[in-house]
Protein backbone atom coordinates (compact mmCIF):
# COMPACT_ATOMS: atom_id res chain seq x y z
CA UNK A 1 0.00 0.00 0.00
CA UNK A 2 3.13 2.08 1.03
CA UNK A 3 4.29 1.52 -2.10
CA UNK A 4 1.84 2.30 -4.60
CA UNK A 5 0.89 5.32 -2.69
CA UNK A 6 4.80 6.55 -3.47
CA UNK A 7 3.97 5.98 -6.64
CA UNK A 8 1.00 8.24 -7.02
CA UNK A 9 2.34 10.62 -5.96
CA UNK A 10 5.33 10.35 -8.19
CA UNK A 11 3.21 10.30 -11.02
CA UNK A 12 1.21 13.28 -9.50
CA UNK A 13 4.22 15.07 -9.64
CA UNK A 14 5.31 13.88 -13.13
CA UNK A 15 1.85 15.14 -14.35
CA UNK A 16 2.07 18.32 -12.77
CA UNK A 17 5.27 19.20 -14.00
CA UNK A 18 3.90 18.27 -17.47
CA UNK A 19 1.27 20.53 -17.59
CA UNK A 20 3.63 23.34 -16.17
CA UNK A 21 5.63 22.15 -19.48
CA UNK A 22 2.48 22.58 -21.34
CA UNK A 23 1.38 25.68 -20.49
CA UNK A 24 4.45 27.87 -21.26
CA UNK A 25 5.52 26.33 -24.39
CA UNK A 26 1.70 27.48 -25.40
CA UNK A 27 2.47 30.63 -24.39
CA UNK A 28 5.54 31.07 -25.76
CA UNK A 29 4.38 29.60 -28.94
CA UNK A 30 1.95 32.48 -29.38
CA UNK A 31 4.52 35.17 -28.26
CA UNK A 32 6.96 33.41 -31.07
CA UNK A 33 4.17 33.59 -33.88
CA UNK A 34 3.59 37.25 -33.08
CA UNK A 35 7.05 38.30 -33.03
CA UNK A 36 7.66 36.34 -36.53
CA UNK A 37 4.44 38.56 -38.00
CA UNK A 38 5.60 41.74 -36.34
CA UNK A 39 9.51 41.36 -37.68
CA UNK A 40 8.77 39.54 -40.66
CA UNK A 41 11.32 36.76 -39.69
CA UNK A 42 10.31 33.01 -41.19
CA UNK A 43 12.79 31.23 -38.91
CA UNK A 44 11.10 32.52 -36.07
CA UNK A 45 7.39 31.39 -36.84
CA UNK A 46 9.60 28.38 -38.11
CA UNK A 47 10.77 28.49 -34.55
CA UNK A 48 7.20 28.71 -33.05
CA UNK A 49 5.69 25.73 -34.86
CA UNK A 50 8.52 23.80 -33.57
CA UNK A 51 8.12 24.67 -30.26
CA UNK A 52 4.50 23.97 -30.82
CA UNK A 53 4.99 20.61 -32.19
CA UNK A 54 6.89 19.98 -29.15
CA UNK A 55 4.28 21.43 -26.77
CA UNK A 56 1.67 18.62 -28.18
CA UNK A 57 4.43 16.04 -27.57
CA UNK A 58 3.83 16.81 -23.59
CA UNK A 59 0.31 17.27 -24.29
CA UNK A 60 0.21 13.91 -25.58
CA UNK A 61 2.62 12.44 -23.31
CA UNK A 62 0.49 14.19 -20.47
CA UNK A 63 -2.76 12.09 -21.79
CA UNK A 64 -1.30 9.25 -22.78
CA UNK A 65 0.17 8.84 -19.52
CA UNK A 66 -3.37 9.20 -18.20
CA UNK A 67 -5.06 6.69 -20.15
CA UNK A 68 -2.38 4.01 -20.05
CA UNK A 69 -2.94 3.82 -16.11
CA UNK A 70 -6.71 2.87 -16.77
CA UNK A 71 -6.69 -1.30 -16.05
CA UNK A 72 -7.82 -3.71 -18.75
CA UNK A 73 -11.69 -3.77 -19.32
CA UNK A 74 -13.44 -6.14 -21.41
CA UNK A 75 -13.27 -3.65 -24.42
CA UNK A 76 -9.49 -3.58 -24.41
CA UNK A 77 -8.56 -6.79 -22.29
CA UNK A 78 -4.36 -5.82 -22.99
CA UNK A 79 -5.52 -2.73 -21.05
CA UNK A 80 -4.50 0.88 -22.04
CA UNK A 81 -0.77 1.39 -23.03
CA UNK A 82 -0.93 1.30 -26.68
CA UNK A 83 -2.94 4.69 -26.69
CA UNK A 84 1.02 6.50 -26.00
CA UNK A 85 1.67 4.90 -29.31
CA UNK A 86 -1.09 6.19 -31.32
CA UNK A 87 -0.57 9.24 -29.87
CA UNK A 88 3.09 9.04 -31.08
CA UNK A 89 1.89 8.23 -34.43
CA UNK A 90 -0.19 11.15 -34.87
CA UNK A 91 2.18 13.44 -33.72
CA UNK A 92 4.64 12.08 -36.13
CA UNK A 93 2.54 13.03 -39.25
CA UNK A 94 2.09 16.71 -37.79
CA UNK A 95 5.68 16.73 -37.56
CA UNK A 96 6.18 15.64 -41.29
CA UNK A 97 3.33 18.41 -42.79
CA UNK A 98 4.79 20.77 -40.31
CA UNK A 99 8.39 19.90 -42.14
CA UNK A 100 6.99 20.19 -45.33
CA UNK A 101 5.08 23.66 -45.19
CA UNK A 102 8.20 25.47 -43.43
CA UNK A 103 10.03 24.11 -46.36
CA UNK A 104 7.77 25.52 -49.00
CA UNK A 105 7.48 28.83 -46.58
CA UNK A 106 11.25 29.05 -47.25
CA UNK A 107 11.53 28.48 -50.63
CA UNK A 108 8.81 30.99 -51.53
CA UNK A 109 11.04 33.28 -49.28
CA UNK A 110 14.44 33.24 -51.69
CA UNK A 111 11.98 34.48 -54.92
CA UNK A 112 9.91 37.14 -52.64
CA UNK A 113 12.62 37.89 -49.92
CA UNK A 114 11.16 40.14 -47.17
CA UNK A 115 12.68 42.40 -44.90
CA UNK A 116 12.92 41.47 -41.11
CA UNK A 117 13.53 43.39 -37.53
CA UNK A 118 16.62 41.96 -36.03
CA UNK A 119 16.35 43.05 -32.87
CA UNK A 120 12.51 41.40 -32.24
CA UNK A 121 13.84 38.32 -33.41
CA UNK A 122 17.00 38.40 -30.48
CA UNK A 123 14.54 39.64 -28.09
CA UNK A 124 11.83 36.92 -28.76
CA UNK A 125 14.43 34.26 -29.50
CA UNK A 126 16.18 35.12 -26.26
CA UNK A 127 12.85 34.40 -24.53
CA UNK A 128 12.33 31.80 -25.91
CA UNK A 129 15.78 29.94 -25.01
CA UNK A 130 14.73 30.87 -21.68
CA UNK A 131 11.70 28.89 -21.60
CA UNK A 132 13.25 26.21 -23.22
CA UNK A 133 15.87 25.23 -20.65
CA UNK A 134 13.31 25.96 -18.13
CA UNK A 135 11.25 23.30 -19.87
CA UNK A 136 14.02 20.75 -20.48
CA UNK A 137 14.66 21.01 -17.23
CA UNK A 138 11.02 20.20 -15.88
CA UNK A 139 11.34 17.23 -17.84
CA UNK A 140 15.18 16.03 -17.69
CA UNK A 141 14.28 14.03 -14.55
CA UNK A 142 11.45 11.91 -15.85
CA UNK A 143 13.16 11.29 -18.90
CA UNK A 144 15.90 8.90 -17.11
CA UNK A 145 12.44 6.22 -17.06
CA UNK A 146 9.96 7.38 -19.76
CA UNK A 147 10.66 6.53 -23.48
CA UNK A 148 7.60 8.61 -23.63
CA UNK A 149 9.06 11.51 -22.13
CA UNK A 150 12.50 11.12 -23.04
CA UNK A 151 11.57 11.86 -26.69
CA UNK A 152 9.63 14.92 -25.52
CA UNK A 153 12.53 16.09 -23.42
CA UNK A 154 14.81 15.57 -27.07
CA UNK A 155 12.04 17.69 -28.13
CA UNK A 156 13.25 20.47 -26.32
CA UNK A 157 16.80 20.19 -26.23
CA UNK A 158 16.08 20.67 -30.22
CA UNK A 159 14.32 23.64 -29.05
CA UNK A 160 17.11 25.16 -27.07
CA UNK A 161 19.67 24.86 -30.33
CA UNK A 162 16.66 26.36 -32.56
CA UNK A 163 16.40 29.33 -30.14
CA UNK A 164 20.35 29.91 -30.27
CA UNK A 165 20.49 29.54 -33.88
CA UNK A 166 17.36 32.08 -34.32
CA UNK A 167 19.25 34.47 -32.03
CA UNK A 168 22.22 34.03 -34.34
CA UNK A 169 20.34 34.65 -37.47
CA UNK A 170 19.01 37.73 -35.88
CA UNK A 171 22.34 39.47 -34.54
CA UNK A 172 23.54 38.44 -38.48
CA UNK A 173 20.89 40.67 -39.35
CA UNK A 174 21.46 43.30 -37.13
CA UNK A 175 25.24 43.36 -37.88
CA UNK A 176 25.75 42.85 -41.32
CA UNK A 177 22.01 43.07 -43.14
CA UNK A 178 22.05 39.03 -43.77
CA UNK A 179 18.16 38.53 -44.36
CA UNK A 180 19.49 35.16 -46.15
CA UNK A 181 20.41 33.82 -42.88
CA UNK A 182 16.54 33.72 -42.17
CA UNK A 183 15.15 31.16 -44.61
CA UNK A 184 18.23 29.05 -44.57
CA UNK A 185 17.90 28.74 -40.83
CA UNK A 186 14.15 27.64 -41.62
CA UNK A 187 15.49 25.35 -43.87
CA UNK A 188 17.40 23.97 -41.86
CA UNK A 189 14.90 23.76 -38.80
CA UNK A 190 12.02 22.03 -40.98
CA UNK A 191 15.33 19.13 -41.96
CA UNK A 192 15.40 18.74 -38.73
CA UNK A 193 12.25 18.48 -37.68
CA UNK A 194 11.60 16.26 -41.19
CA UNK A 195 14.48 13.52 -39.73
CA UNK A 196 13.47 13.55 -36.26
CA UNK A 197 9.87 12.07 -37.84
CA UNK A 198 11.97 9.46 -40.16
CA UNK A 199 13.51 8.50 -37.36
CA UNK A 200 10.76 7.88 -35.46
CA UNK A 201 7.82 6.65 -37.59
CA UNK A 202 9.03 3.02 -38.43
CA UNK A 203 9.46 1.99 -34.94
CA UNK A 204 6.12 3.75 -33.91
CA UNK A 205 4.30 1.94 -36.85
CA UNK A 206 6.15 -1.20 -36.20
CA UNK A 207 4.26 -1.36 -32.81
CA UNK A 208 0.96 -0.53 -34.37
CA UNK A 209 1.59 -3.37 -36.69
CA UNK A 210 2.18 -5.78 -33.93
CA UNK A 211 5.53 -6.22 -34.98
CA UNK A 212 8.25 -8.76 -33.07
CA UNK A 213 10.85 -6.55 -31.06
CA UNK A 214 13.59 -5.40 -32.85
CA UNK A 215 16.21 -6.51 -29.95
CA UNK A 216 14.57 -9.93 -29.72
CA UNK A 217 15.23 -12.56 -32.62
CA UNK A 218 12.56 -14.86 -32.90
CA UNK A 219 14.94 -17.98 -34.09
CA UNK A 220 17.17 -17.23 -30.54
CA UNK A 221 13.61 -17.63 -28.79
CA UNK A 222 12.48 -21.13 -30.21
CA UNK A 223 15.75 -22.24 -29.68
CA UNK A 224 15.86 -21.43 -25.87
CA UNK A 225 12.12 -22.77 -25.32
CA UNK A 226 13.21 -25.84 -27.39
CA UNK A 227 16.50 -26.37 -24.79
CA UNK A 228 13.89 -26.68 -21.73
CA UNK A 229 14.16 -29.60 -20.22
CA UNK A 230 10.58 -32.01 -21.04
CA UNK A 231 10.01 -29.72 -24.68
CA UNK A 232 10.38 -31.83 -27.69
CA UNK A 233 9.51 -28.94 -30.38
CA UNK A 234 8.24 -25.13 -30.41
CA UNK A 235 6.05 -24.28 -33.50
CA UNK A 236 3.06 -21.66 -34.33
CA UNK A 237 5.49 -19.16 -32.63
CA UNK A 238 4.03 -15.41 -32.59
CA UNK A 239 6.08 -12.35 -30.99
CA UNK A 240 4.85 -8.89 -30.67
CA UNK A 241 4.76 -5.57 -28.76
CA UNK A 242 1.96 -4.32 -26.80
CA UNK A 243 3.29 -1.21 -26.35
CA UNK A 244 6.96 0.04 -26.21
CA UNK A 245 7.69 -1.76 -23.11
CA UNK A 246 5.78 -5.40 -23.02
CA UNK A 247 6.32 -7.73 -25.21
CA UNK A 248 3.72 -10.45 -25.66
CA UNK A 249 4.14 -14.05 -26.97
CA UNK A 250 1.85 -17.32 -28.08
CA UNK A 251 3.01 -20.27 -29.44
CA UNK A 252 2.19 -24.37 -29.77
CA UNK A 253 4.45 -26.81 -27.43
CA UNK A 254 5.21 -30.32 -27.99
CA UNK A 255 6.13 -32.09 -24.27
CA UNK A 256 7.22 -35.28 -23.86
CA UNK A 257 4.89 -36.22 -20.75
CA UNK A 258 1.32 -34.11 -20.77
CA UNK A 259 1.74 -34.89 -16.85
CA UNK A 260 4.53 -32.48 -16.25
CA UNK A 261 2.63 -29.44 -18.14
CA UNK A 262 2.92 -27.79 -15.44
CA UNK A 263 6.31 -27.96 -14.49
CA UNK A 264 7.57 -27.09 -18.16
CA UNK A 265 5.06 -24.15 -18.28
CA UNK A 266 6.19 -22.48 -15.38
CA UNK A 267 10.01 -23.06 -16.56
CA UNK A 268 8.81 -21.49 -19.84
CA UNK A 269 7.57 -18.66 -18.52
CA UNK A 270 10.46 -18.46 -16.40
CA UNK A 271 13.07 -18.74 -19.45
CA UNK A 272 10.72 -16.01 -21.60
CA UNK A 273 10.84 -13.21 -18.59
CA UNK A 274 14.47 -13.55 -17.74
CA UNK A 275 16.15 -13.60 -20.96
CA UNK A 276 13.60 -11.77 -23.37
CA UNK A 277 11.70 -9.47 -21.02
CA UNK A 278 8.40 -11.25 -22.51
CA UNK A 279 6.02 -11.16 -19.58
CA UNK A 280 2.93 -11.69 -20.78
CA UNK A 281 2.75 -15.74 -22.81
CA UNK A 282 -0.06 -17.51 -23.81
CA UNK A 283 1.12 -21.38 -24.30
CA UNK A 284 -0.64 -24.35 -25.79
CA UNK A 285 0.81 -27.64 -24.83
CA UNK A 286 0.60 -30.80 -27.87
CA UNK A 287 1.70 -34.15 -26.62
CA UNK A 288 4.80 -35.74 -28.93
CA UNK A 289 2.99 -38.94 -30.09
CA UNK A 290 -0.11 -36.55 -31.34
CA UNK A 291 -0.38 -37.13 -35.11
CA UNK A 292 -1.34 -33.48 -35.60
CA UNK A 293 1.93 -32.76 -34.18
CA UNK A 294 3.74 -34.77 -36.29
CA UNK A 295 2.66 -33.54 -39.33
CA UNK A 296 3.28 -29.95 -37.70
Amino acid sequence: MGDNHHHHDIDTMGDRRLGWAIAINMVLTLAQVIGGIVSGSLALIADALHNFSDAAALLIAWAARKISRKPPDYFRTFGYKRAEVIAALINLVTLVILGLYLIYEGLWRIYEPQAIEGWTVVIVAGIALVIDVATAILTYSMSKHSMNIRAAFLHNVSDVLASVGVIGAGSLILLYGWYWTDTALTLLIAGYVLYQAATMLPGTIHILMEGAPEDISIEEVIDAMARVEGVASVHHVHLWQLDEHKNALEAHVVIDDFGRSDIIKTALKTELAQRFSILHSTLEFEVDHCPESANS
